[in-house]
């Protein structure tokens, strides 16, 4: 049996697809998501599961269901079959409630990791491919709406960090890595999130992996 080859998109705002311009949602064929699944053509699915505060494993004790781990189990098992699983998340992690370092956060994306690899499953019953990406560099935040949440001075070098975790812990448990901030900025704006031309440039270098993972 041929299969369509699913990718779940498996993040944050920025996968979601936050403007920061509007305080709303990018249509769909703006997104990177959706940008990927237009380089990629027929014979994939994308599968859009961004949500606006996420974190990797961490309970945020003010918004709530916010928790990357509670929910990526169901997540896996109601999106199966999957080829490839992309879990970029991190961000969130750095606001000033959590007092997480670069290498805590890294921990908590390795957790989803390791919970992708055992509960995951491509129509053939194997594993699927696991694309861990560590994410964009957060911007000048001190004029942001967000310079208190984020504490800008931390969140900054926090951030500038994550790549060589994430990469790190990619390699330690066999999987594949992709840095985020080679190919896209956080908007002027708000510092956080990407505008329409980045999310552009993110999709076409993930349309551009994900032909080399199972391509």
């Amino acid at each position: 049996m041929v299969c369509l080859k699913n990718i779940l998109c498996y993040g944050d705002s920025n996968t979601w697809g936050y403007n920061a311009a509007t305080k709303d949602r990018f249509p769909a064929h703006a997104r990177w998501t959706g940008v990927l699944s237009r380089e990629l053509g027929p014979g994939y699915k994308i599968i859009e599961e961004g949500l606006n505060g996420r974190t990797t494993v961490w309970n945020d004790p003010i918004e709530g269901y916010k928790n990357g781990k509670d929910y990526l189990i169901p997540c896996l098992e109601s999106q199966r079959p999957l080829d490839l699983v992309i879990i970029m998340l991190g961000t969130n992690d750095l606001k000033k409630r959590f007092s997480l370092s670069a290498f805590d956060i890294s921990e908590g994306a390795r957790v989803l990791v390791e919970i992708a690899m055992r509960n995951g499953e491509d129509c053939n019953g194997n594993p699927p491919k696991i694309l861990l990406v560590s994410p964009i560099l957060v911007g000048d935040i001190y004029q942001s709406q967000w310079g208190e949440l984020f504490d800008y001075e931390n969140s900054i070098e926090r951030s500038k960090k994550f790549a060589s975790y994430y990469k790190s812990k990619a390699e330690e448990l066999g999987c594949e890595f992709m840095n985020a901030a080679e190919y896209a900025d956080p908007s002027p704006i708000d510092a956080i999130h990407m505008d329409a031309s980045e999310h552009k440039k993110l999709g076409e270098a993930f349309a551009k992996k994900v032909k080399e993972i199972i391509g």
